[in-house]
């Protein structure tokens, strides 16, 4: 039976195996946070507790996990703020544990290989020039920090391991986002956003827009946004007959803007040069 003041933490302790919940009674202290907390019951109790984190100032994304469970930053979550009683810390589930509170989010590391690179235009004599609007267009989009926690509440990938190959989820469309509406890029992506990045399995529940520390409006601004230019791409009549009357090209297809990848660019690199008689 915990004191008042106390505080009771269940912390989930395991592996890929399988695990548990385990639970901590210790003093409370003002003004921690919940990492400070998980850091108490390490230092004291649980030596061998394996949590992830590094900068414990909501900018590294490093110490994402479901607290009560939401998925929140450890670090930004504030002891004073969770209501009575106790409180459960458990790693995401949308991906594999690895340990304790830390899971394998490489997933994301190799869709981030797949997103085609910022091609821009030619610099012209004057040099680059970009109007300020554009400029605060995509000014959310790179407050992401890549604490997946986006990734991890999107049903597409959390309840449907199937959809990971054939899917980038919230957090890699507003990356393609950010390029597709920055005024200097010239890579046409929206048949391959379509095709291989799986943007029509989203239906736009905004979880991911609820859940991200840096208030980006995933839903509203990035990925409705893509799904418009690619309905226009592939579906869009007007934008068809405008095409031909102007003699512009048809939208890229697929295949060629996979060609700009960084997974692309590893396996060019991994062909042995071939020698010539």
């Amino acid at each position: 039976m915990a004191e008042a003041g106390d505080i009771v933490m269940k912390l989930w302790r395991g592996d890929a195996s399988g695990g548990g919940f385990e639970t901590y009674r210790l003093p409370a202290q003002e003004g921690e946070v919940v990492l400070d907390v998980v850091h108490r019951i390490q230092a004291t109790q649980a030596p061998d507790l394996a949590v992830r984190w590094n900068c414990k100032a909501g900018k590294c994304g490093s110490c994402s996990a479901e607290i009560n469970g939401k998925p929140r930053l450890m670090c930004m979550t504030r002891m004073s703020s969770l209501p009575p009683g106790e409180i459960t810390v458990s790693p995401m589930r949308a991906f594999p544990v690895m340990r304790d509170l830390v899971t394998d989010v490489s997933y994301n590391f190799e869709v981030a290989k797949q997103v085609p690179a910022f091609m821009p235009v030619e610099k012209p004599p004057h040099g680059y020039r970009m109007a300020q609007v554009d400029i605060d267009r995509g000014q959310e989009f790179h407050k992401c920090i890549e604490c997946f926690l986006c990734q991890n509440v999107c049903h597409v990938i959390r309840d449907h391991e199937e959809n990971k190959p054939r899917y980038a989820g919230p957090r890699f469309f507003v990356r393609l986002a950010e390029l597709e509406m920055h005024p200097l890029d010239t890579l046409d992506r929206r048949k391959y956003i379509s095709e291989e990045m799986g943007i029509g399995l989203c239906n736009i529940t905004k979880c991911c827009t609820e859940v991200c520390p840096e208030d980006i409006h995933i839903t509203d601004n990035a990925i409705i946004a893509l799904k418009e230019r690619v309905v226009d791409a592939r579906y869009d009549p007007i934008a068809w007959i405008g095409r031909k009357i102007r003699r512009r090209p048809d939208p890229l297809p697929a295949a060629e803007a996979a060609t700009h990848t960084g997974a692309a660019a590893v396996r060019a690199r991994a062909v042995p040069d071939v020698a010539v008689d």
